[in-house]
C-alpha cells in the first residue's frame, strides 16, 4: 500500500481507500455482515481512510464503521459528510444550528468525542460564497467537536472556491477516466495549497470495472437505474454523468490497453494514482473480494506515457463533449 499527505493535517492515507456509500444504501441489496467483512479485509491489507455520510443509509454505514472501529487496533480515519438531510437542500439550511445538529449525530452514530474530518455534501454552489459557513466549521474545531473539515463538490469552480477558505484541508471530487477536468486548473491549484484530494466516483459507478454489459439490471433501490437523468441528485454521481451506452463502448476501446496480470477495475484506479496530487481513491465494496481487487491497484507498477495518451485520447473523443462542460 502507498500512503500519501491528506492536506495539512499531518495524516498519511492509503492510496487507496474505503468508500461507504454502497455499505449504506442505493446500490442494491447489501448485507450489514459482508459490508462488516470488506471493510475488515480493506483494513486487513493497509487501507487506513474510510470515507462516509450521515445519509448514506440514514446513518447505517457510520454505525458500521463504529462497529470496524471497536475491534481493530489499527488507526482508522473517517471522513463523514454533512448537508445533505436538509429538506429542501437550500444554501439557507448551512447554518449553526442544522450544522451542529448533523455533527452531533454523526458523533453519536460514530461513537467518537470528535469527528476526524468532515465535509459539506455537496451543498449548493451558492454555499461556497459564503464565509460565515466556513466560520462555522471553524467554530466546531475549536469546541473539540471536529479535528478538521473539507468540502465534497460536484464542480470544479465549487473547488476552486472552497480552497479560498485558509482551514479547508481536502477536497472531494469526481475524478476517473471519464472527469478528467479536474485536472486543468483544480489539481495545479490544490498542490499549491497543500489541499487534500478525495477521487470520488472513481470506477464511474461500476462502467470501469468492465463488468457491465447492456443487458445488465439493476435492483429498484440502486441509483444507476433510478438516477441516470438526475431524478434524485445530481445525475453527474451515477456513470460520471455519460450515457450508459457510450460509456460500455469507450469501456471496449479502454480494455485492450489494460496491462496483462491487471484487471480493468486496476487500471481504473492505477491511472488515478498516476496524479500525484490525489490524496487517494475511494472505491467502494460491498464484499470481501471487491476490497481485496480494489486494494491491489496501489501496488501495481506505474502505467506507462503511452498508455496515458491512448486513455486521454478515448476521452477526448468519446466522452469530453459530453461531460466536460458540466463539472
Amino acid at each position: 500500500m502507498q500512503y500519501r499527505p491528506l492536506g495539512r493535517t499531518g495524516w498519511n492515507v492509503s492510496a487507496i481507500s474505503f468508500g461507504a456509500w454502497a455499505i449504506g444504501g442505493t446500490w442494491g441489496t447489501v448485507q450489514d455482515e459482508e459490508s462488516l467483512a470488506a471493510l475488515h479485509r480493506a483494513v486487513d491489507l493497509g487501507v487506513n481512510f474510510i470515507d462516509t455520510a450521515d445519509v448514506y443509509g440514514d446513518g447505517r454505514s457510520e454505525r458500521l464503521i463504529a462497529s470496524l472501529k471497536k475491534s481493530r487496533k489499527e488507526e482508522i480515519i473517517v471522513a463523514t459528510k454533512a448537508g445533505r438531510r436538509l429538506n429542501p437542500h437550500t444554501a439557507e439550511g448551512y447554518n449553526r444550528a442544522n450544522l451542529t445538529a448533523f455533527v452531533e449525530r454523526s458523533l453519536k452514530n460514530l461513537e467518537v468525542e470528535a469527528l476526524d474530518l468532515l465535509q459539506l455534501h455537496c451543498p449548493p454552489t451558492q454555499v461556497y460564497y459564503m464565509p460565515e459557513v466556513f466560520g462555522i466549521l471553524d467554530d466546531l474545531v475549536q469546541v473539540g467537536k471536529l479535528r478538521y473539515y473539507g468540502v465534497s463538490v460536484e464542480k470544479v469552480e465549487e473547488a476552486l472556491k472552497a480552497i479560498e477558505y485558509p482551514n479547508v484541508q481536502s477536497v472531494q471530487i469526481i475524478f476517473n477516466i471519464f472527469r478528467m477536468r479536474p485536472t486543468e486548473l483544480f489539481f495545479p491549484e490544490a498542490k499549491r495549497r497543500k489541499v487534500g484530494i478525495l477521487a470520488r466516483v472513481p470506477l464511474a459507478s461500476g462502467l470501469l470495472t468492465g463488468k457491465l454489459k447492456p443487458d445488465t439490471s439493476f435492483e429498484r433501490d440502486d441509483h444507476r437505474a433510478f438516477n441516470r437523468s438526475g431524478e434524485a441528485f445530481d445525475r453527474g454521481e451515477t456513470f460520471s454523468g455519460v450515457d450508459y451506452e457510450v460509456g460500455l463502448a469507450a469501456v471496449e476501446e479502454l480494455r485492450p490497453l489494460v496491462p496483462p496480470g491487471m484487471t480493468m477495475t486496476q487500471f481504473a484506479l492505477r491511472w488515478i494514482l498516476m496524479f500525484d496530487a490525489v490524496t487517494c481513491a475511494i472505491p467502494g465494496a460491498k464484499r470481501p473480494a471487491q476490497a481485496e481487487e480494489n486494494v491491489a491497484a496501489a501496488d501495481l507498477p506505474p502505467l506507462l506515457p503511452d498508455t496515458m495518451e491512448k486513455v486521454r485520447a478515448i476521452y477526448e473523443a468519446r466522452i469530453k463533449p459530453l461531460v466536460h462542460h458540466y463539472w
